[in-house]
């Protein structure tokens, strides 16, 4: 009891931290709707409400994650990481890896929620069991470029090649919800356990690639999702997708409020208990037969643990009871409006904002942070995703109002991407299509997704060819600002060692 007290004790100041940061950055996205609220869109004082309270509970939520993300999640990864590949046994790794992919990701709730978007369509379990193997597919093949030490770019292009030519023999309306797949997978349950496995994996070995091989994890586990849905296509061949016809609440009075938040909360706490399980028994199951942690670190784990459940518990109550439900009011009101061109710089203006708001960006930023011993600072790589996560927002609202194919922005987006990782250090390369993936998590799939979805419907566009498709243009973006962003890292250092290398040489010549 006296430990756990310490524990509380020391953890108390950082919580205050943690929710200081969270404060930070869920208030410009939750200014920006209120402002909407208040001038070209009013709505009613329940809904209005519900945000409100969402939004604090996102706050706390958020802070609470990151604590736990930091003192449990990121630990047991790495614990799990290494002492698989301490195993050196092929045959032990690949079905081990597997079943974490399939597992971590069949409870991310990210995905849950775009499943649910098309319960008229088909089963959701269907497309969660395709997305499941499809991660545990290519978790597998990470970790073994990791230990085979093959070049991720030369991967990407291939995996992405792949992707291209078997969309042509899709389905229309399967490709953007096929792109959209790999996007919510990578969310706050699986991102900061995949970072972690790999950083876990890359330290057992002491050559020059083991730092950069650490990272690019999360950016083929984003693959395999695109992939296992564009082939559940092929085989269901649908001629059109229909999302679930879900009315918004209607709050009238305290009671009504009450009873929104007192069903959500029991829900989402057994929906987190069943995300959670699968890694905390892995844990147990390491620590049993393999190298066993100090009494004392299990205990912190624990803790920590807890701090995730529920800060999780608390993030998706907040932002599924305000966000989305003022996410798809915003889209529907704005989309009929007789100047709705205006949800391009509104949606560019909410997406700059909104990646802030994402729990996966945090832990991102701080492992890259930490693993370059300060080289990329949090503040360039936040920036650069909120450029990219802001001009990809925009470009798909105006492919909505302009019925655009999504092909005609996703083909030349990725063709730069990868052309750029012929020319952009290896590590840049890593973390951007890493990035690609942390970008589209929860705030994505939970609030611009249903407005997304809100302007197609108010514009009488085709949801499954025009609504579906902005979190593959979240997942996009941020792979061409990262590496632009290394590129820029790179002429810098190149400048410097020249400038030392002359006056190295104007030295000798004093001499």
């Amino acid at each position: 009891m006296k430990r756990k007290a310490h524990f509380w004790s020391q953890d108390k100041t950082i919580i205050s931290q943690k929710v200081k940061e969270a404060f930070s950055s869920v208030m410009p996205i939750t200014a920006i709707v209120l402002v909407l609220c208040f001038t070209i869109v009013p709505i009613e004082s329940g809904m209005f409400l519900a945000f409100i309270i969402g939004a604090l509970c996102v706050i706390v939520g958020m802070g609470l994650f990151t604590l736990g993300a930091d003192t449990a999640m990121t630990p047991i990864g790495e614990y799990v990481g290494t002492s698989v590949m301490r195993t050196k046994r092929i045959w032990v790794i690949v079905p081990i890896c597997f079943i974490v992919g399939v597992l971590i990701t069949i409870s991310e709730p990210d995905l849950q929620v775009l499943a649910n978007q098309l319960s008229a369509t088909m089963n959701p379990w269907l497309l969660i069991i395709a997305v499941g193997i499809g991660v545990g597919v290519f978790l597998v093949i990470a970790f073994l470029r990791i230990v085979l030490k093959i070049k991720l770019s030369y991967l990407l292009i291939f995996c992405y090649l792949a992707v291209f030519v078997l969309s042509a023999f899709v389905p229309p309306a399967f490709v953007p919800l096929a792109f959209d797949s790999g996007g919510v997978t990578t969310g706050p349950m699986s991102v900061p356990f995949i970072i972690a496995i790999g950083v876990g994996v890359a330290s057992l070995r002491s050559d020059k690639g083991a730092e950069s091989d650490g990272f690019g994890l999360t950016a083929l586990c984003s693959v395999g999702p695109i992939l296992s849905v564009m082939i559940l296509g092929i085989i269901f061949k649908p001629e059109s997708i229909e999302t679930s016809a879900e009315q918004l609440t209607v709050i009238q009075n305290s009671k009504d409020l009450i009873t929104v938040f007192g069903k959500a909360i029991p829900e989402y706490m057994k929906e987190v208990a069943i995300a959670l399980a699968p890694i905390v028994a892995f844990f147990f199951i390491f620590q049993i037969f393999g190298h066993k942690l100090t009494k004392q670190n299990v205990i912190r784990i624990l803790i920590g643990v807890l701090y995730t459940y529920v800060g999780l518990v608390l993030f998706l109550v907040g932002v599924n009871t305000g966000f989305l439900q003022v996410g798809s009011f915003l889209g529907l009101a704005i989309g009929g409006l007789s100047y709705n061109w205006i949800i391009v710089p509104i949606g560019m203006i909410i997406g700059y904002f909104v990646v802030a708001a994402e729990p996966a960006v945090h832990v991102l930023t701080k492992q890259v942070f930490e693993l370059t011993s300060g080289a990329i600072p949090k503040k360039a790589l936040r920036f650069s995703l909120m450029i990219g996560v802001a001009v990809s927002v925009g470009l798909a609202m105006l492919r909505i109002l302009l019925d655009i194919p999504i092909m005609a922005f996703l083909i030349p987006g990725y063709a730069i991407a990868l052309i750029l990782t012929f020319i952009v250090p290896e590590m840049f390369t890593a973390i951007a299509f890493d990035s690609g993936g942390v970008a589209s998590g929860a705030m994505t799939a939970s609030f611009l997704m249903p407005l997304a979805l809100g302007v197609c419907q108010a514009v009488g566009g085709n949801v499954a060819t025009q609504g579906f498709g902005v979190v593959a243009m979240v997942a996009m973006t941020p792979l061409i600002t990262i590496q632009i962003l290394g590129l820029i890292y790179k002429i810098k250092m190149a400048k410097l060692k020249k400038k030392q290398k002359e006056q190295s040489s104007e030295e000798e010549i004093i001499e």
